[in-house]
């Protein structure tokens, strides 16, 4: 058999693969819905290893790659029921969570799912190569689909469920944040996966176009005004946080150098909320004696300036410390800002 017949061979016997596991099925259904049983009481436990093992039996990866052969194919027919079974399971994920958000309301939202209701652009750059990955283990027989469709599931099964228990708890802003993560992850999924396909050769209709490339634009356009719109988004909710992120570091140092300085007193937490036109640093300190108001202007004075343009108003939390030895109370006497 000549190489050009086993390539086609090939192709053809992944095409058929992945035609199958794109197709609506009850046991599609009822994977993703066991699924996100699994990812939900995960993220309640705030176990990433639980959330992430949940993800064996979720069969979300199929249809995602099943739209991309669609697109690249130009098969409307099969573009529908890849959308259909993909829609489906995702639906199945949201009902799922939404009735176990609603049962237990009464269990504390957690860090693991508060972290998917910020999406960044690491999260896009994240979702494209996980869909490469996805892609060319799809088209390889050397690579394990399971394994891959597991890092697959993990991107899109967690946000669809954190935005389930946040909109059963009323929380919209929340949810909607974790399901713009999970619409991220699936269109970047869907692009790079479309790309791989069509490098390695799985494009019927443009293999007789004379501008291959120009058509595979024209069929992914969709996705890439999507990928386009979000990658500006993202990009702009990145700067913001990382500009956050620096002053709110700084804002520590600062507040740590000259806090520890001052004989007996030590910072123990600095924390910060938003208020009207202010950002409002509430550093707590621990000591002998408390610091008057002027030395705190004074502290407040040194502090950067927010990168929102808020004003930074500094309440510091006092906590006294009484230190006693044999002879009685030490340090009693110490004025907060004494460095001897």
């Amino acid at each position: 058999m000549s190489e050009a017949a086993t390539q086609g061979q090939w192709r053809a016997t992944v095409r058929g693969n992945i035609r199958e596991e794109a197709l609506f099925s009850k046991a599609h259904l009822f994977m993703n819905a066991l699924a996100a049983t699994i990812a939900s009481y995960g993220l309640f436990a705030n176990s990433p290893a639980v959330v992430i093992g949940a993800m064996i039996v979720a069969m979300l990866l199929g249809p995602i790659v099943g739209v991309s052969l669609a697109l690249v194919d130009s098969d409307a027919r099969f573009l529908l029921k890849s959308l259909l079974s993909l829609l489906s399971g995702a639906a199945a994920v949201l009902a799922t969570a939404f009735v176990i958000g609603t049962v237990h309301h009464d269990l504390p939202i957690t860090s693991e799912i508060m972290a998917r209701t910020a999406p960044n652009f690491l999260d896009l750059m994240i979702a494209l190569a996980g869909g490469v990955a996805g892609a060319y283990a799809t088209v390889s027989f050397r690579l394990s689909l399971a394994l891959v469709g597991v890092a697959i599931a993990t991107a899109l099964v967690p946000p669809l469920s954190s935005a389930s228990i946040l909109l059963a708890r009323g929380d919209i802003s929340l949810a909607l944040g974790a399901l713009e993560l999970a619409v991220v992850n699936l269109v970047a999924i869907q692009f790079s996966a479309s790309v791989v396909l069509w490098l390695t050769g799985f494009r019927r209709v443009t293999r007789t176009s004379g501008q291959p490339v120009a058509r595979f634009l024209e069929q992914n356009l969709l996705s890439i005004v999507i990928l386009v719109a979000l990658g500006i988004s993202l990009s702009v909710n990145s700067r913001r946080a990382i500009a956050q992120q620096l002053f709110e570091t700084k804002t520590h140092s600062i507040l740590q150098q000259e806090i520890d300085s001052s004989l007996g007193s030590h910072l123990v937490a600095v924390r910060f909320a938003k208020a009207a036109g202010q950002t409002i640093v509430r550093a707590v300190v621990r000591g002998p004696n408390p610091p008057a108001a002027e030395q705190v202007a004074a502290l407040e004075d040194q502090l950067p300036s927010p990168p929102d343009g808020t004003e930074a108003t500094l309440r510091i939390r006092f906590v006294q410390l009484i230190i006693i030895d044999r002879t009685g109370v030490l340090q009693s006497d110490v004025a907060f800002g004494d460095d001897e």
